[in-house]
């Protein structure tokens, strides 16, 4: 499933596969003056390559390398030879190889499937991606993986945040991911003079830096929370349960993978993929 959206010079491209008539876990594609910023998942590369056929589009910036935001790298690359991909330097081997550099569980699979191989090309932390209109600047974020970016405008205070900003109240983490990471990030990022936030998944929010202040602080005191309840020594289950509630139907499709307990494990600094 496809929908795309105008906002001002930036169209934004909601991708997902649809199961059972609708679409299921959504992530989002932006498309700025012939930069792509993500390319979906495989499940939604055909539709979405289909949709651009008649767009220039001189580069695609993946903002990190998991399967739901590189998933047309390499249909695009082929209809367009001349495409340029990049990425975080610890992305492109991924970007290179996907299926023997990246573990994909039975829930991503379902969900995002595998994506194809592509040519990519490493980004530095401050490298401006120049278009025929604007600047991009690359910033490392690291947190929600160690490979995450984001792009800035800064004529125009855009912020292009790929997972690092999704929105609401975190109850669940996947496995992998640093939460204190993803809070330094996103205090690096509400330094900047903001005028819209492009988030790579849900609503882009009215006020960016106010959603990020508020992103940051209730992730900082539910952190607080959970390393002052493991001090007095409370087991990690009873920390899940008082900070995180009930327990969550993603919990059960992703056999645990994403979780609340991960959420907290992460606020420990236990959160590891294996």
């Amino acid at each position: 499933m496809l929908r795309a959206t105008p906002c001002g010079a930036v169209t934004r491209y909601d991708l997902a596969r649809s199961l059972a008539g609708k679409g299921r876990y959504w992530t989002t594609a932006y498309l700025v003056d012939g930069l792509l910023v993500d390319t979906g998942c495989a499940h939604t590369a055909a539709q979405f390559a289909q949709e651009l056929r008649d767009i220039t589009i001189s580069r695609v910036v993946n903002t990190h390398s998991h399967e739901d935001h590189i998933g047309a790298n390499g249909l695009l690359q082929r209809l367009h030879s001349d495409l340029k991909i990049l990425a975080h330097p610890l992305a492109v081997p991924v970007l290179v190889d996907p299926r023997h550099k990246q573990l994909l569980h039975p829930y991503q699979r379902l969900f995002w499937g595998w994506p194809q191989a592509c040519k990519a090309q490493p980004v530095n932390d401050g490298q401006l991606i120049a278009t025929q209109n604007y600047q991009f600047q690359v910033i490392y974020t690291a947190g929600h993986s160690p490979d995450h970016i984001c792009l800035y405008e800064p004529d125009q205070g855009w912020l292009f945040t790929g997972d690092l900003f999704v929105g609401g109240k975190d109850r669940a983490l996947r496995a992998g991911y640093d939460i204190w990471g993803i809070i330094a990030s996103l205090k690096r990022v509400a330094s900047l003079p903001l005028q819209s936030l492009f988030p790579g998944s849900a609503s882009i929010p009215e006020d960016p830096l106010t959603a990020l202040q508020q992103k940051i602080s209730y992730l900082e005191q539910l952190g607080a929370r959970a390393l002052a309840l493991h001090q007095k020594g409370w087991s990690t289950s009873a920390i899940t349960r008082e900070l995180c509630g009930k327990s969550l139907w993603v919990e059960w499709v992703t056999l645990g993978h994403f979780s609340r307990r991960r959420l907290v494990l992460s606020f420990l600094g236990q959160n590891h993929e294996h």
